[in-house]
């Protein structure tokens, strides 16, 4: 395995080949990141990792600063999970100057949920996404590849709408939620949870599962129902000592207001003490 810290010897190191696959990623790797690399390793002739804390996804107030760098044993992970190239680049190396020109995805699907409570994140999002991919993918000859985690459910939708309105010649591969015996979907922000947090952290995912059979439950009335559905959901979260942003369900092709008959996706986001945490479940 290979690591390289520049675009220069990126592309030098990614020359010989002609189908990469890329897992992008912020580093402090869980086993979530490595089941999309080794999803990737069937998907092109060699296997990419980038290492990147994104400062334009981070609002003032967020972690930025505290986010946890721990390149080394990252780079142990990926060697056992057959990564060929890491790209761990230093924020000079990305961003030599300020970054003026970004990529702004559409209010629509930027500006709710995840975008809503944190503004201006999608944004800095496709901006580095969309530096990813010409780093990666700018000299490929066959099939371009990058996999996301379907963890960050609105993350990838917009990733995926992003290249599809650009028209850029990548395949964009979800793949399913890693998840600890207990339920609780594999984050790197998980390891901020105090030993009694990490045990109560998994109710987020079991509050999904119960406003899931809420929802299925409701059929034809949802649209009805729904609003009262989304409160209950949220109000006992918060009679355990949460903070949650929101728990919805939402239509799966858009994160629109579903409509019957509509594939659903249930999705929430809450603060557990000092750490926010997201999830979802497609039902």
């Amino acid at each position: 395995m290979k690591v390289v810290h520049t675009i220069a010897e990126l592309r030098d190191a990614l020359r010989p080949f002609d189908s990469p696959a890329l897992v992008a990623t912020m580093g402090n790797l869980h086993a979530g990141h490595l089941a999309l690399m080794k999803a990737a390793k069937p998907l092109g002739d060699v296997a990419v990792a980038s290492i990147f804390v994104n400062r334009l996804q981070f609002a003032p107030h967020e972690d930025f600063d505290t986010y946890p760098r721990t390149l080394e044993a990252d780079c142990e992970k990926l060697r056992g999970a057959g990564c060929d190239i890491v790209f761990a680049p230093s924020e000079r190396e990305m961003y030599p100057e300020p970054q003026g020109f970004k990529v702004q995805p559409p209010a629509e699907l930027a500006d709710i949920l995840e975008g809503h409570f944190r503004p201006g994140f999608f944004t800095g999002v496709c901006t580095v996404v969309m530096k990813l991919f010409q780093c990666v993918f700018s000299e490929a000859k066959g099939r371009r590849s990058a996999l996301f985690g379907l963890k960050d459910y609105q993350q990838q939708l917009v990733v995926r709408r992003m290249v599809k309105q650009l028209a850029l010649p990548i395949d964009i591969v979800s793949a399913a939620t890693e998840r600890a015996a207990d339920g609780l979907a594999l984050s790197s922000r998980n390891s901020y949870l105090s030993e009694s947090e990490r045990a109560e952290a998994v109710q987020l995912s079991l509050a999904l599962r119960a406003l899931a059979r809420d929802a299925l439950a409701a059929a034809d009335g949802l649209e009805r129902q729904l609003p009262a559905l989304e409160q209950r959901a949220m109000q006992a979260l918060a009679a355990r000592g949460w903070q949650p942003d929101y728990l919805t369900v939402r239509r799966r092709e858009d994160l629109q207001a579903p409509k019957a008959g509509d594939a659903l996706v249930v999705l929430g986001a809450a603060r557990l003490g000092n750490t926010r945490l997201i999830d979802n479940l497609e039902i």
